[in-house]
């Protein structure tokens, strides 16, 4: 699969060849779908916490005898059906993350780039580093001319000056190519890739 190369000025450099068992494969949204959903699994805090009938405070008294009040029984007043009782099955503090095969995960991130190309929603760039003295004003400017308006550029090490000028501009995200994942490939409408982080890719997932 051949592509052109474009610079961030969306000047012609010259072509690049793809290989298609990265970029043209079939893709699988079963995959995909499964590779998300644990990528989201693992990112959760699981530090939501409710207090059980044990961990409330409060006497452990029985609150009044077993028979002859006309009262319904009750053997504490840290029961759920008292105010300022215990949650019954509550949430608890825990991990929500869980294993996911390694071959899964990267069938999952070959069909993410697949789908880009085959939507005809993948560019490769030349390369994505700035000068010092960028400006996000500029750069959005560049980006507004080659009609990005959400975007992830995967470079083999991110630019620092690259990452800053982004920083402020809602929907364009920059990731190294280790961190490259599906979740945020799919969350973006573009997929830019430099030269280098084509080359990282294919070393990635050979």
């Amino acid at each position: 699969m051949k592509l052109p190369v474009i610079s961030l000025d969306n000047a012609a450099a010259g072509e690049i060849d793809l290989p298609d068992e990265v970029f043209g494969a079939a893709p699988r949204a079963d995959i995909m779908a499964r590779v998300v959903h644990w990528q989201l699994a693992k990112r959760r805090a699981g530090t939501h916490k409710a207090k059980g009938m044990g961990e409330v405070s409060g006497t452990t008294k029985k609150p009044y005898r077993q028979k002859g009040t006309g009262n319904a029984r009750q053997g504490s007043l840290r029961s759920p059906q008292f105010r300022k009782g215990g949650v019954v099955h509550g949430p608890v503090v825990r991990d929500h993350g869980y294993s996911l095969n390694k071959k899964v995960r990267r069938l999952g991130l070959i069909s993410a780039l697949s789908q880009k190309a085959a939507e005809g929603k993948l560019v490769v760039l030349e390369s994505a580093a700035l000068p010092a003295d960028a400006k996000t004003g500029a750069v959005a400017k560049q980006l507004k001319a080659l009609g990005w308006t959400s975007a992830l550029v995967v470079d083999a090490a991110a630019d620092d000056n690259f990452a800053r000028v982004i920083r402020n501009l809602p929907k364009v995200q920059v990731l190294p190519t280790v961190g490259a994942n599906v979740y945020d490939i799919l969350k973006h409408d573009v997929l830019a890739v430099t030269r280098a982080g084509v080359e990282a890719l294919k070393e990635r997932l050979a």
